[in-house]
């Protein structure tokens, strides 16, 4: 099991804005530095430091076959869903249990495979055949929620998952080994 806990800004790709000349743009300016930190995040993970000072693909990278990727986005509540005054630390009783605007769900997955695509953890998103979490969560909210905005990524080979019990590297029990921990912006 590969994780990645990625520090930065959640954004979307998938909406595209038509710009003079038939150019065609990302309509969230947000995409380009999200997609930076998770490729960064990535390659912490997949690049090697050769001896002979070549940095490369780490043995094993870029991953084939069918793979299982969970990815739980988090979001900062914004100020409006706390109360006032000496109860400035308490949720307001109308506030979401869970985030359900934009940004889309599905766009983030998009721009965040697209990322780790660039970074060679594997050759082609394609190779994702299940999603064993898909969610967007507050801070700290949730059990796999960061403490600042950024995701946690999960990715499983099949095959490993097949002799799951339930334990080890298991999605059931995300809370086991192979963390890595990157924070380019130093929010932890």
């Amino acid at each position: 099991m590969i994780e990645l806990r990625v520090y930065g800004r959640p954004a979307p790709q998938g909406s595209k804005e038509r710009r003079g000349h038939g150019a065609v743009v990302e309509s969230s300016k947000c995409v380009k530095p999200w997609r930076s930190d998770v490729r960064d995040a990535a390659e912490q993970v997949v690049l090697y430091d050769y001896p002979s000072g070549e940095r490369a693909l780490a043995p094993g990278y870029p991953l084939h076959g069918p793979l299982v990727v969970s990815m739980v986005f988090t979001f900062v509540r914004p100020k409006g869903h706390y109360r006032t005054g000496r109860n400035a630390h308490l949720l307001r009783d109308s506030v979401p249990a869970r985030p359900h605007g934009t940004p889309d769900l599905s766009k983030l997955a998009r721009s965040t495979e697209d990322a780790l695509t660039s970074a060679g953890v594997w050759e082609d998103d394609a190779r994702v055949v299940e999603y064993a979490r898909l969610a967007k969560v507050w801070a700290s909210e949730d059990p796999e929620a960061l403490g600042a905005p950024g995701a946690v990524i999960r990715i499983w080979r099949l095959d490993e998952l097949a002799a799951c019990t339930h334990g080890g590297d298991c999605p059931v029990h995300p809370d086991a080994g192979g963390l890595h921990n990157y924070d380019p912006k130093g929010t932890t």
